[in-house]
């Protein structure tokens, strides 16, 4: 299983080099599942692995000169706020048992993999959606309020599940800042992983114990595998991949529904 699950590390870059996001939402459950690791420790080392993903590819859209570094920190310190505060103060002091439904109790697992198996299906129609993303003009505008607000709403989100939300990230940048959508998509890897690199570490490396060996070498190979995915873009049309792949979102979505909540 260990081997699949490194196996899979490298895949999760692959994705990530060729559609230029949406496999990170995979980390997860890889981490959980053939790793055997508890939720807290899956959500925390996911934060990692998919910020340092995100940097590398939010680094190559910088020399395309894809990325507003200003909007980049305008969204990005509200979005770290949220991570901080809920890494830091709110998942250390979730009960065992968040609440109970009659005689079924609702456990703090349950409970995170639960918003999880949400954004998964929401990552998965966002892969499916055939419609091309549309973005703003490009004559960007700062509607702070707003920012200020849903960049900390997605920060805390990100914070409780460890995915990166790209796929919410980007219309958020487009509608609140009028971005074009090659700079949101850009920007929006930056965000990701300034808000995924900072919370882990001003957060849950303050707490756990990090396993450094097995995380390096799960980080190093899903580096890896971006590169790969890159290099295979220039033969493969990522389009057409994008759509199996979103399909194989859903599939992992409704296995963690049924593991979590069917058989438990």
């Amino acid at each position: 299983m260990e081997i699949f699950g490194y196996f899979m590390a490298l895949f999760i870059g692959i994705s990530l080099g060729l559609f230029g996001g949406g496999g990170s939402i995979l980390a997860v459950p890889v981490l959980a599942y053939l790793f055997s690791l508890d939720e807290k420790a899956a959500t925390a080392y996911s934060l990692f692995i998919v910020g340092f993903g995100a940097l590398v590819g939010g680094l190559k859209q910088n020399r395309n000169n894809n990325v507003d570094w200003k909007t980049a920190i305008t969204f990005g310190i509200p979005s770290l706020i949220g991570v901080w505060i809920v890494r830091l103060y709110v998942i250390p002091e979730l009960p065992e048992i968040l609440f109970n439904i009659g005689t079924f109790s609702i456990s703090r697992r349950m409970g995170m993999f639960g918003v999880f198996i949400v954004l998964m299906f929401a990552a998965a129609y966002s892969m499916l959606n055939n419609n091309a993303r549309k973005g703003g003009t490009g004559n960007i505008i700062y509607n702070y309020p707003l920012i200020l607000i849903e960049g900390f709403v997605i920060g805390a989100v990100t914070g409780l599940v460890g995915a990166g939300g790209g796929f919410i990230i980007i219309p958020a940048l487009v509608v609140l800042t009028n971005l074009d959508i090659k700079k949101a998509i850009g920007t929006s890897l930056i965000i990701i992983a300034f808000k995924s690199i900072l919370g882990f570490f001003l957060g849950d490396a303050l707490i756990m114990s990090i396993d450094w060996n097995f995380l390096i070498v799960f980080t190093t190979l899903t580096i890896a595998g971006i590169f790969l995915g890159i290099y295979f873009g220039k033969f493969i049309d990522g389009n057409k991949l994008k759509k199996g792949f979103g399909y194989f979102v859903m599939v992992m979505a409704l296995f963690i529904l049924f593991t979590e909540f069917i058989i438990n």
